[in-house]
């Protein structure tokens, strides 16, 4: 159940081991408990990128506990922001949401240095995101 004063964002890509897990972490370290954050994948993937959670990590961000999740309507229909990267008509789009498709490179079987791009890139949306959020 999410609490109803703060911002909820749902971040969804394909398999849910990259870029939507990567983009969960930076909005829970940058936001703390100001926004409700979830992630979850179209088709989940089993395991998270190892590339992506070691990126992470040289950040501060752990995401060696995290986990793939399926895509739920119900997923949807809680979350006030959408945050769609590369996962086309997989999302069910409800009235009154507010979407967004960041079209960002799958780190899945990238070298290192692109995944840091990937990473640096999500980090600047993600900053966009809190700002616009309040």
């Amino acid at each position: 159940m999410t609490d109803s004063t703060k911002p909820a964002v749902l971040f969804v890509c394909v398999h849910n081991a990259g870029r939507s897990q990567m983009a969960a972490g930076y909005l829970r370290a940058l936001a703390g408990d100001r926004i409700e954050v979830f992630s979850a994948g179209s088709e989940p993937g089993t395991a998270i990128n190892p590339a992506a959670v070691a990126v992470m990590a040289e950040e501060g961000i752990d995401l060696s506990e995290a986990t793939p999740q399926i895509l739920t309507t119900d997923a949807v229909r809680q979350a006030d922001v959408v945050i769609t990267m590369g996962c086309g008509d997989a999302c069910p789009i409800f009235p009154g949401k507010r979407y967004e498709d960041w079209q960002l490179t799958d780190p899945a079987g990238q070298p290192v240095d692109v995944v840091r791009e990937v990473r640096d890139d999500i980090k600047g949306r993600v900053q966009q995101l809190i700002a616009s959020l309040g």
